[in-house]
């Protein structure tokens, strides 16, 4: 199996838990994810598997679309519900328009400072490791791009928002900071991610359902081909010797009569549909494999 899978990351879960369930499910250990997930958040969580483990360096900094509940009252120290209160607890019901308003601060491109319990490495050490030993963390602010921020809904202390965002975007950091603008204090007290890059809730599968396709000898149903992965690097189609020269780490040549848009990276496929690798323009219309599968 060379692919991805989308897993529907239950509650509770990290996402290193999720990768130790399907590297049992799948028999094999080279299964890795393409981005965390905190543990209360649920959604979207694209795992790599097999050689297909070698593409997860192009999806670092996929864009991801999240919907989330924003309570204000009181905040807190992981800027989530998980966290201990970090000030007093206040009544808030909040005005939509007033609260519009304010997001309107958050899109476009800004810089975020990321929680203090995050996975951000500080001197090599993560950032959460320091925080859960009450040592000072001061994380550096970080330009992120919000291409949406959408109000859903108020309920009383609760805002339900959608989020179109670049990665390494925190929306932990977007509640308590619409908290520190209101003057009451935010956190995030739910999170679901509906995308990340082009893999979508719809492709997702419950640890339940992969569980079943194992068992029915089935789970290459789940499987996003490698040749399927990374579609905005554009095809280029090539015979069994040209993918013996590519595998040898040799450049290769893309038709110039195809009308396909210039690109950094193009996916080098076999006419049978099996990537062979991923290309970097060395020329026009001349590419060396990057990363061979």
């Amino acid at each position: 199996m060379d692919g991805a899978i989308v897993v529907d990351k239950p509650e509770g879960w990290t996402s290193h838990d999720v990768v130790s369930k399907a590297r049992r499910i799948a028999n094999t250990k080279r299964i890795g994810h393409l981005g965390t997930l905190d543990p209360i958040a649920t959604g979207v969580l694209p795992l790599v598997i097999g050689r297909a483990t070698r593409l997860a360096q192009f999806y670092t900094r996929s864009d991801k679309i999240y919907e989330g509940v924003v309570r204000f009252g009181w905040s807190t120290d992981s800027y989530d519900r998980s966290g201990v209160p970090s000030g007093p607890k206040t009544e808030v019901r909040l005005d939509a328009r007033e609260l519009e308003a304010l997001l309107e601060r958050f899109r476009g491109e800004l810089l975020q400072t990321p929680p203090p319990v995050s996975a951000k490495k500080i001197a090599g050490r993560r950032a959460y490791e320091l925080a859960r030993k009450s040592l000072a963390v001061e994380l550096a602010p970080v330009k992120v791009h919000i291409y949406e921020l959408t109000l859903l809904e108020v309920d009383g202390p609760d805002a339900r928002i959608r989020a179109h965002c670049s990665g390494g975007t925190y929306l932990r950091s977007i509640a308590h900071d619409l908290g520190q603008a209101l003057g009451c204090g935010a956190h995030l007290d739910e999170l679901r991610r509906i995308a990340s890059g082009e893999f979508e809730i719809g492709q997702a599968r419950t640890i339940v359902q992969l569980e079943s396709l194992a068992a029915g000898e089935r789970l290459m149903d789940a499987l996003v081909p490698a040749a399927s992965m990374l579609p905005g690097f554009p095809a280029v189609y090539v015979d069994e010797a040209t993918a013996a020269q590519i595998r040898d780490g040799r450049n290769f040549p893309a038709s110039p009569f195809r009308s396909q848009p210039a690109s950094r990276y193009v996916r080098a496929i076999t006419r049978q549909g099996e990537l062979v690798a991923i290309g970097e323009a060395v020329l026009p219309n001349l590419y060396h494999p990057a990363v061979v599968l």
